[in-house]
């Protein structure tokens, strides 16, 4: 388990978010989920790095670098290069 802080802006209903938040969970990673539908400034920040556009799920790295609807072996790949989990 880590202490590096990823965070996943979200939506209920979206399954990409749910896939990424899985991706998360099988490699027992720590993370903070902010549902954009919930909290008005995350929606904004959310249409912000994204162009006006709501994409979710949208993810920042403590390194500040995003990724937007990634697939999950690009997660997991964004995972691996931050030494956040290793694949053997």
């Amino acid at each position: 388990m880590t202490n590096q802080q990823v965070t996943i802006y979200g939506t209920a209903w979206c399954s990409d978010c749910k896939r990424a938040v899985r991706v998360l969970d099988q490699h027992n990673l720590d993370y903070n989920y902010i549902n954009i539908e919930q909290d008005e400034a995350a929606r904004q920040y959310v249409e912000e790095v994204n162009n006006g556009n709501q994409s979710v799920p949208t993810i920042v790295f403590f390194d500040g670098s995003i990724m937007v609807e990634p697939s999950s072996a690009k997660l997991t790949e964004k995972l691996v290069s931050l030494q956040l989990i290793t694949i053997s």
